[in-house]
């Protein structure tokens, strides 16, 4: 049977939403060959999360002779219900491409960089002789020139260990993930409003909503589990509404019951038009406003980021800076966004502008927003998350079921490990931060280090795009990238690969774990073959704060080694000879759980996965530690404020393989361990609220049954922020603006995804998708060549007017798994000034046709 792509992404999720919505979902999903072992019930059956984003899908793992034959999902995990996407049916042959990296791998002539030559195969010894030698002199001579980009791909413990190799070990901040490209703005709008990360709801919001806002979010190829159970609640409900506000049309606009088509930027207008339209006509919930809210406004007109010097200069420092403001003043500062106004700005008519405002000033409609990276990779993402977050703090529709602004992830552990475990430049484990001397001590006590030690890393270090751009200038002497493609996602690859006139990666000594081949390995001095997914055991924490384990199954190919074991290989080579309060380094770090006499850890993977687990529990279990207890409750009154660590409580290891995963915090009550489903929320916390946390600190009685605890005077801020254009706009030399983001069938860079064959041949090219209406005025027809070209770089791609994805004219799209397109070429690496995240949505370029 002949199916267009299409009509395949269109089946499939009305398929999958059908299932979702029968209660069926498990019958959907399954290996996409060779199922034997599962339907005649033979080998070894093993837990699980899926490898790919951050949905956190449950699946089941069956293994027959070390190899693993059949993925299915799991209905005892409550993120998924058993349900998968078409990547995860195709999951198991993600470990079984031709082209695994099995040995290590040198580079003994730099001037090979960017080539396939040049990568000769080594013993495990001389590799790690060479990493640790370069580390280690780079550390001893300038610390500032050594990097260390880990991921949101990196299980919990083995990030865990490495921000604590590289924060108490090198006394280096100079480490952050990839999930700077993706959710830096949220964690920051997070922060910002209530000082604590991550959603006060969760998925089974998805099932009680009676209208769906998405804001920059294409659910449906880049969240389609999540995205099912959208469409499942809009089959099941009454009445049920879906609202698009995008700056294209996709997959999940065809769902939605209006699109609302806006100009790039003016999001940030448009939140703030339905927040003056809900207090000019007192629609806004005034109990809520009175008990929870405080008000302020920040630093405006704060330009772009895209000179190497900005964070430096006045502005920059200047832009984290708020001050309180009344509610009248707050009021005042939205009153020119009039519908009409809003309207002219954005190109949303005014009468669907109302229509939306009013579905929030509805006291009985329960209302969810979802984003992800329309809102995030954006030049003011933290500004519109802030702006999201105010709309529904005005309504008082938040962390109640059904209610509430949901920020979604793109990787199955940028919350879990990224930015749960804190492996930011500027952060410590559980939402602590490296600048404040409460949160360095409370480290200390359970990194049993002495008292200041860590003083030396209380200022930040380089975020993810002052590491690349201080690499392109020769400042960066050893990078070392872990679970992340590099070379194909980051923004300005013709400066990061040394393509223009900054060559600094031809001479940085580039060290990469990685299973398969890549853009990045050939940058790479030294490639470390590392064991993937269920090749060892480890964690992931989803978008809802849900963590979960996955067992290892399957043993590694040939020399393949667990990432844990690499790391700590080099710390012990790097550490020799060093002391901590007259004890040997690498002993008082890690001691607990490796032998360096023997090169081995002390217990097996899951023995170890526990030991670790434990130590970081501590962090969100204060009571485990004396000292650090003393700290959380400011016994002696030194900090001026209770840390409240308990607001992230997690359970011990083995409740979370009992359980198939708990959301956060997990509460002990009568010797059983609860999740939360909904934090601040008043209720029975075996129902899923937050009974314990609001007993503890917080305060009952008050609006909308909440009580924001973790916030500063128990009350989130509304943050006043501005419509600011874009960092570009289209001018006559670069008339297009260009948006980049995820498709169905691959995920990120494709290093994965496309070694499955169904995969690939599914989508086996990048291709740009453009109006037909631009395509006629310039005579481009389909499967034309053109040449995009920015201020940036340039790329040339083949164009599509028949893609997933429906620009209006003006806008082009194409998707970033193609290494052969390369499209970050051309991508601007601008980014938002609070969270240094990169706009990739809004670069301008030119375009012109191919003549072959």
């Amino acid at each position: 049977m002949n199916i267009s792509r299409r009509g395949f992404v269109k089946a499939t999720a009305v398929a999958l939403a059908s299932a979702a919505a029968a209660g069926t979902m498990s019958s959907l999903v399954g290996c996409g060959s060779n199922q034997q072992g599962a339907s005649s019930g033979e080998g070894r059956r093993f837990t699980s999360v899926c490898r790919f984003c951050g949905c956190g899908c449950g699946v089941i793992c069956e293994v027959k002779d070390n190899k693993l034959v059949s993925v299915t999902g799991d209905p005892d995990n409550q993120s998924n219900k058993g349900l998968t996407c078409v990547k995860g049916y195709y999951l198991a042959k993600i470990l079984y491409g031709d082209d695994r990296l099995t040995v290590p791998l040198i580079r003994d002539d730099k001037s090979t960089k960017g080539t396939d030559d040049g990568l000769r195969e080594a013993t495990w010894d001389e590799a790690l002789e060479l990493v640790a030698g370069k580390l280690k002199d780079t550390w001893k001579k300038d610390k500032n020139r050594l990097a260390f980009w880990g991921s949101g791909q990196q299980p919990i413990t083995e990030g865990y260990a490495t921000a604590k190799f590289w924060k108490a070990g090198l006394l280096s901040n100079n480490i952050d993930p990839n999930a700077r490209l993706c959710m830096a703005s949220a964690v920051v709008g997070f922060m910002n409003v209530f000082q604590t990360d991550e959603p006060a709801g969760s998925y089974s919001d998805l099932d009680e909503a009676d209208v769906f806002v998405t804001w920059g979010a294409n659910m449906a190829e880049a969240h389609p589990m999540l995205y099912s159970r959208l469409t499942a609640r809009k089959l099941s409900g009454t009445n049920v509404k879906h609202y698009d506000l995008t700056t294209l049309k996709t997959r999940t606009s065809a769902s939605a019951d209006k699109v609302m088509v806006f100009k790039p930027n003016t999001d940030l207008a448009i939140a703030n038009c339905i927040a003056n339209y809900l207090v000019q006509n007192k629609k806004y919930d005034e109990a809520f406003v009175n008990d929870h809210l405080q008000f302020k406004q920040g630093t405006e007109n704060i330009g772009n980021a895209i000179d190497d010097g900005y964070d430096a200069s006045d502005v920059g420092k200047s832009v984290d800076k708020v001050e309180p403001i009344t509610f009248e003043e707050y009021a005042a500062r939205l009153e020119p966004y009039t519908l009409e106004y809003t309207a002219q700005l954005s190109g949303v008519a005014a009468e669907d502008l109302k229509e939306l405002a009013e579905v929030f000033a509805d006291p009985n409609k329960k209302v969810m927003s979802l984003w992800t990276m329309g809102v995030n990779q954006h030049n003011r993402g933290t500004w519109m998350n802030h702006n999201i977050y105010n709309i529904h703090l005005l309504s008082g529709k938040i962390a109640q079921p059904g209610n509430g602004p949901f920020s979604l992830t793109g990787q199955p552990s940028a919350c879990g490990t990224a930015r749960e475990v804190g492996t930011f430049s500027h952060r410590l484990p559980a939402d602590l931060l490296v600048a404040n001397a409460q949160h360095r001590r409370y480290t200390e006590a359970i990194w049993n280090l002495p008292e200041g030690y860590l003083d030396e890393i209380q200022k930040p270090g380089f975020h993810t795009v002052k590491i690349f751009r201080e690499m392109s200038k020769g400042n960066i002497d050893f990078l070392w990238s872990a679970h992340n493609n590099w070379a194909v996602s980051m923004p300005n690859l013709t400066r990061f690969l040394g393509k223009g006139d900054k060559t600094g990666v031809m001479d940085t000594f580039v060290v990469v774990n990685e299973v398969y081949p890549t853009l990045s390995t050939k940058y790479a001095d030294v490639v470390f073959p590392v064991a993937m997914w269920v090749e060892r055991e480890g964690q992931f924490g989803n978008a809802e704060r849900r963590t979960a384990v996955f067992e290892k199954a399957v043993d590694p190919p040939g020399e393949a080694k667990w990432d844990l074991w690499v790391i700590m290989e080099v710390a012990r080579r790097v550490l020799d000879g060093e002391k901590i309060d007259g004890q040997d380094a690498f002993d008082r770090l890690f001691g607990d759980i490796y032998d360096k006499s023997a090169a081995d850890f002390k217990g097996d993977s899951r023995e170890t996965n526990r030991a670790i687990w434990g130590e970081y529990r501590t962090f969100s279990n204060p009571d485990l530690n004396e000292k650090a207890q003393a700290i959380n409750n400011d016994v002696d009154g030194k900090f001026g404020a209770k840390l409240k660590m308990e607001n992230k409580q997690l359970a011990p290891y083995d409740e979370y393989l009992t359980h198939h995963g708990l959301t956060w915090p997990v509460r002990e009550m009568n010797g059983t361990w609860l999740p939360t489903k909904w934090r601040f929320s008043t209720g029975k916390q075996e129902d899923g609220f937050d009974e314990v946390g609001v007993a503890q600190y917080g305060k009952e009685g008050l609006a909308g049954g909440v009580s924001f605890y973790k916030s500063a005077k128990m009350k989130p801020s509304v943050v006043f922020r501005p419509y600011e254009p874009p960092a570009e706009e289209p001018d006559e030399e670069y008339p297009f603006v260009f948006c980049t983001g995820r498709l169905l069938e691959h995920w990120h860079t494709g290093s994965m995804t496309r070694r499955v064959p169904e995969l690939n041949r599914a989508l086996p090219e990048a291709l740009l998708n453009m109006s037909p209406e631009d395509c006629a005025k310039m005579d481009i027809k389909d499967g034309d060549m053109v040449k995009v070209k920015s201020r940036f770089g340039e790329f040339e791609i083949k164009v599509s007017t028949a893609g997933r994805t429906e620009p209006p004219a003006g806008t082009v799209f194409a998707p970033f798994f193609a290494e052969e397109t390369l499209i970050n070429l051309a991508v601007q690496d601008t980014y938002c000034p609070l969270s240094k995240e990169p706009d990739f949505k809004k670069t301008c370029v030119s375009i012109t046709k191919v003549e072959r």
